[in-house]
């Protein structure tokens, strides 16, 4: 990733998205772009034109602490944004903040070490993912490969990439009702990963091939949106259990740069508890021969799980 571009391309679709009247700006007949003029955008930063637009152009290097703070004041950008700004200067200064592993020889890829999955399986009741800022699935509880399912049958390169698979896999519409915010979110995703990591060229090389074969991944690239995965709600619908609306928590592994334990739960007794049982029940091998009688509280969920079907 080109910082100089990068930074460009940022601020002014930034700039772009802020409305004038929001900001205390008459809009008037004369304007001829979209949100803020260059002029206004540097008035409301604190600084003047020439520097705001040396600062558009890319020159961003030695940009102090406030500036910055200005700049991200004035394009109202949020926590992920403010973020992604800082990182974009540390890296055209050439600072340790945003050295990263130059092009070359790739890092080896993360796998959960025995602790952390007999820790990640013994999460019996919610679904646990580990994943990197690519959005590769890199280790998951049974829960969560019962989820995912779908994905993990689909995929075509390891580790499993959920970028690939919503852009790419039909099946992924059906699975995510809300599959334009999921799309969305996922490209901003990456675009934070570009920033934290510039010269990656696994991330290179995904983006390339997603925005070769998905329009609409390349016109959501090209928004420059970003975003950080940290708390929420999402919902699904699995081919087997139906319907789920499951809260998840993002939290970093200490130690393990760019590698992130996902948890998706549900309030205790609330219907989507019961499908996330459910799921459970449907993930379980079922026993062997005679081993034992199925129970009368068994025969309505192994019903309810060949209705789903």
């Amino acid at each position: 990733m080109d910082n100089r571009s990068e930074v460009r391309d940022f601020l002014m679709s930034r700039r772009a998205r802020v409305e004038p009247e929001d900001v205390g700006f008459a809009r008037g007949a004369d304007r001829r772009v979209p949100g803020l003029r260059r002029g206004e955008a540097a008035a409301l930063a604190g600084v003047s034109v020439e520097y705001y637009a040396r600062l558009e152009r890319g020159g961003i290097a030695g940009a102090s602490e406030a500036v910055l703070g200005g700049v991200a004041k004035a394009l109202r950008m949020d926590d992920a944004e403010r973020e992604y700004l800082h990182r974009l200067a540390h890296q055209a200064a050439g600072s340790p903040a945003g050295a990263r592993r130059r092009a070359g020889k790739p890092a080896p890829r993360w796998r959960p070490s025995p602790s952390i999955q007999w820790f990640l399986d013994s999460m019996q009741s919610a679904v646990a993912m580990v994943g990197n800022g690519r959005t590769d699935l890199l280790g998951w509880n049974p829960l969560g490969g019962a989820l995912m399912d779908e994905m993990l049958k689909t995929a075509t390169t390891t580790p499993p990439n959920f970028a690939r698979f919503i852009f790419l896999e039909p099946a992924a519409r059906r699975f995510y009702p809300d599959w334009e915010s999921i799309a969305g979110i996922n490209v901003a995703q990456l675009r934070t990963e570009a920033g934290r990591d510039p010269h990656s060229k696994a991330l290179h090389d995904l983006v390339g091939e997603l925005s070769t074969r998905s329009d609409h991944f390349r016109a959501l690239w090209g928004r420059h949106d970003v975003w950080e995965h940290q708390s929420g709600m999402k919902r699904f619908h699995h081919h087997a259990v139906g319907d789920l609306t499951l809260h998840f928590n993002g939290l970093d592994l200490v130690g393990e740069p760019g590698v992130q334990l996902t948890v998706l739960t549900a309030e205790p007794g609330s219907p989507d508890h019961e499908a996330l049982q459910l799921l459970g029940s449907w993930a379980s091998p079922a026993p062997q021969g005679d081993e034992r009688e199925q129970t009368a509280d068994e025969a309505p969920t192994r019903r309810r799980i060949g209705e789903a079907r």
